[in-house]
């Protein structure tokens, strides 16, 4: 298909198509050039605008192309409007179609924001976005810094999470939005394309169980665990500098585009805090909209603590995954693989929290806390009145035993119910696979409202 230029050519700075990728219609858009660097004026921003409408009007995803200086400031207040507008088309397609942000260049002042709309941002290393300049740093706060520091590619890759991807140039960015958009539908209304898969949907995850260590508090990479247990090589990480703490990503199983969420043990413990809580919660409500799976995959000892994370609203980030997968109407998979303590194990789509299916390895632990601390806080003031150290440290093992089989073990999660089945670990895949052939079907409906108020 040859792409069809939208708007026609009125902005030196803006150009709008609608064009092919794989085989699929995209609006694509380009704001960089003309007089003043990418400058945003009432035309251009027309042009821009015009095009994602037309792209969510026909239900075909949206990708733009950002190197702009912000506002045209030759227009005066027309400039702001003109992107003012172009944002509120964002926000009219969040959901409706797959939207993405390619920063090849300066995105910068009002403009900046529109990045925070989109599904997804990809940035070049040369790349670099903010609201507020350096010098409008400088002369507010007194502190001078680069604009690469301020808000570079790494910047927004490790610290703000605003970038999905960095890749090396504009050819690596087409190339990571074409891979993207290969498990996604064009819009809400359609599911994610099948595609047959070569890997056996029987086979055995020898890998994924060896991965796990026997001892509780050792570490390893959960993303050993995932690649082995979906489709080979369809692992597609996403945000993986931001929160590593908690991973995401797409993948396929049996040949179905699904979600993955997972806790990663092999940073801070796997613990959650408030960016992997607000990347989560993120990417659950994405997928939901986009009609994609959810495999989520547990070992948390909790909520990471400290007074700093409290005062900066754990609650209520916290509260933004727990609303997300309540919220979510996709067919919903959890594997517990090793711990899943407390409030923690609850958001991480608990059965209660209305997960379809929830599974656990044997060797996992389900629980309020772990035996160690929870015989502390029972047991405490009986274990210090033991005299003798020797016996105080038996009576200790002993008594954390008697709590790892009362309460922690997963046979005893299900035959309360809150997991479905304790399965193999080498027979994940095909557990889970036959899970989701279940659930393919699967329909609810949403209660007649507005929307609800999440905790943003």
């Amino acid at each position: 298909m040859t792409a069809v230029p939208i708007a026609g050519h009125r902005s030196n700075a803006v150009t709008a198509t609608i064009r092919e990728v794989d085989g699929r219609r995209v609006g694509w858009f380009r704001i960089a050039g003309g007089r003043h660097h990418g400058a945003i004026g009432e035309a251009g921003g027309d042009a821009a605008e015009r095009l994602v409408r037309l792209a969510t009007d026909l239900g075909f995803p949206v990708v733009g192309v950002l190197d702009t200086s912000g506002a045209e400031l030759g227009e005066g207040v027309v400039g702001l409007h003109a992107w003012g507008r172009l944002a509120r088309a964002f926000a009219d397609a969040s959901g409706v179609v797959p939207t993405v942000l390619v920063v090849v260049g300066a995105c910068v002042s009002g403009p900046a924001l529109l990045l925070g709309l989109v599904d997804h941002v990809v940035m070049t290393t040369n790349g670099f976005a903010y609201v507020s300049g350096p010098d409008s740093v400088a002369e507010f706060t007194g502190i001078d810094v680069s604009r690469v520091a301020l808000g570079g590619a790494p910047t927004h890759d490790r610290r703000t999470g605003v970038t999905t991807f960095v890749v090396e140039d504009e050819a690596h960015a087409d190339a990571a939005v074409a891979h993207l958009l290969d498990y996604l539908p064009s819009n809400h209304l359609e599911d994610p394309p099948w595609y047959a898969s070569d890997d056996p949907v029987d086979r055995d995850c020898a890998r994924a169980a060896a991965a796990v260590p026997d001892r509780a508090n050792a570490s390893y990479d959960m993303r050993v665990v995932i690649e082995d247990i979906v489709d080979a090589t369809s692992f597609f990480e996403l945000r993986a500098a931001y929160a590593p703490n908690l991973t995401t990503g797409l993948a396929r199983l049996d040949g179905r585009p699904v979600g993955v969420v997972a806790n990663q043990p092999r940073q801070r413990a796997g613990t959650i805090d408030i960016e992997a809580s607000r990347k989560a919660a993120r990417f659950v409500q994405w997928c939901d909209a986009f009609n994609l799976p959810l495999v989520t995959f547990v070992d948390t000892p909790g909520f990471e603590p400290g007074k700093d994370l409290e005062w900066r609203g754990m609650i209520r980030h916290g509260a933004e995954l727990v609303h997300a997968y309540a919220a979510a109407t996709v067919p919903r998979l959890c594997v517990v693989v090793r711990k899943a303590y407390g409030g923690a194990y609850i958001v991480m789509d608990s059965k209660r929290l209305g997960s379809d299916w929830c599974v656990a390895w044997p060797c996992a632990e389900i629980a309020v806390m772990g035996a160690p601390g929870a015989v502390q806080i029972l047991h405490g003031r009986k274990l210090a009145a033991v005299d003798d150290e020797d016996a105080r440290r038996e009576q200790q093992v002993a008594l954390e035993r008697d709590y790892e089989d009362r309460f922690s073990n997963p046979y005893v999660a299900a035959e309360r119910g809150f997991v479905d089945e304790v399965v193999d670990p080498a027979d994940t895949r095909r557990a889970l696979a036959a899970a989701l052939d279940r659930l393919a079907t699967k329909r609810e409906h949403a209660m007649p409202r507005a929307h609800s108020n999440s905790p943003l």
